[in-house]
């Protein structure tokens, strides 16, 4: 299936977020979106994506 990851178009096999984040090498402490909506770290892994979703995943910034 074909997402869009940070914003560029991924190939995934992935069922879960957990899943096409680990696929993608994204790792760490990091916040997570899924089509715009805030996903939190302990639903990843029960949280579904499809064909078509976005995903976003940050890492914090310091600064001010």
């Amino acid at each position: 299936m074909q997402i869009i990851l940070n914003g560029s178009p991924c190939h995934t096999n992935a069922a879960t977020l957990a899943d096409a984040l680990a696929q993608a090498g994204v790792t760490g402490h990091i916040a997570t979106a899924l089509n715009g909506s805030f996903v939190p770290a302990a639903l990843r892994d029960q949280t579904p994506i499809r064909d078509g979703d976005r995903i976003e995943a940050q890492a914090p910034m310091q600064g001010g």
